[in-house]
């Protein structure tokens, strides 16, 4: 379908709060959908899957590589999924649930992205657990054996494309408190749970020419019906592989009338995950780049007291914009100071200054 006749069919379906507020209007009330609660069990292979009676859904793949020449760059794949009716029991073209997909490749001096969007209930985009797959169009991201990894995934954009195999031994890694994620002091959460420990290879299309590439990637699953408080306006999430081996995932939420709700998790070599208390952490913006005329921090000084970790971190490309439907910054980073390292950031509602 073309992309432009599909953004107002999304539109036009689209219930008018999320159409305002970001996909999934995720500050406001969630009456009805499936709540999330503290001690629930997370299990495996069944939340690899798809929860439709949450209202909010995502599978997340950020991987930092490095081609034969030695040049990085950094892949992004999303799937979401949301809900635009709590209880749905729809099929087919009645079904309530729509998907988004996005992709991207950044280099030191360039960003490309593309987006698809697809309805539930007609095959076009969805997650089967077991064997796992997740696809929209002919994007995908699904085993290649009958257990989870490794994985194939692969996306395509009008200038570039990519097809990586991601593996490891790894057991998922449970963040927040067990896979109970809070995003503020009063009541909101997500189930959360990452795969942080992927190795890489395979080749990247950019201008038409094919790149062997190697790295690290890191796999986010968040489901949810109400993340964000009402006044929390977005976000600033950070994942890092540090040279030690360890890994780390930070983010702040942002609001309105209080000051930033901050959290993360620091998870060791051998996949050990503690939650970090508030006061641990330091997230502080260094320097800002003008894009897509906004004011946007792309250096950052992070800290994490009592872990030894006081470093800062710089975007590969300031310019890792993804003008999509709900336009967000996202793009890798390189980590200095304490520990050297990798990983990516992403950051949402920064308002236009112009």
């Amino acid at each position: 379908m073309n992309a432009r006749i599909l953004l107002l069919a999304w539109f036009l379906v689209m219930p008018l709060p999320a159409i305002a507020q970001g996909f999934a209007d995720l500050g406001t009330d969630a009456d009805a959908y499936a709540p999330v609660r503290p001690g629930t069990a997370i299990t495996f292979p069944r939340d690899h899957g798809a929860h439709p009676g949450h209202r909010i859904e995502w599978w997340y793949v950020t991987a930092n590589l490095t081609d034969d020449t030695g040049a990085s760059l950094g892949v992004q794949w999303t799937l979401f999924r949301q809900a635009a009716a709590p209880n749905d029991t729809g099929t087919g073209w009645a079904s309530q649930q729509y998907w988004m997909g996005h992709t991207a490749m950044t280099t030191p001096d360039s960003h490309h992205h593309a987006e698809r969007l697809a309805r539930g209930g007609i095959g076009q985009a969805g997650v089967t657990a077991a064997p796992f797959a997740a696809w929209i169009d002919h994007w995908s991201f699904e085993s290649e054996e009958t257990g989870f990894a490794p994985l194939r995934l692969s996306a395509d954009g009008e200038d570039f494309a990519y097809d990586l195999t991601l593996d490891t031994d790894a057991p998922m890694v449970l963040q927040g408190d067990g896979g109970y994620s809070r995003k503020s002091d009063r009541g909101q959460a997500s189930y959360y749970v990452s795969q942080p420990f992927f190795t890489v290879t395979g080749t990247v299309t950019l201008a038409g020419e094919d790149r062997a590439v190697t790295g690290r990637a890191w796999m986010d699953r968040e489901w949810s019906s109400q993340p964000l408080a009402p006044d929390q306006t977005g976000w600033d999430w950070f994942s890092l592989h540090l040279e030690s081996g360890a890994k780390l995932m930070l983010f702040r939420l942002r609001s309105e009338t209080r000051s930033p709700y901050y959290a993360g998790n620091w998870i060791d070599p051998d996949g050990n995950s503690t939650p970090l208390a508030q006061e641990a952490i330091t997230m502080e913006p260094l320097n800002t780049a003008r894009v897509a005329g906004r004011r946007v921090p792309v250096s950052w000084r992070l800290a994490v007291a009592g872990r030894n970790l006081d470093v800062t971190a710089t975007a590969l490309n300031p310019q890792s914009w993804n003008g999509t439907f709900f336009p967000y910054w996202e793009g890798p980073i390189t980590v200095t100071g304490s520990q050297g390292g990798m990983g990516y950031l992403e950051m949402t509602g920064y308002p236009r200054i112009e």
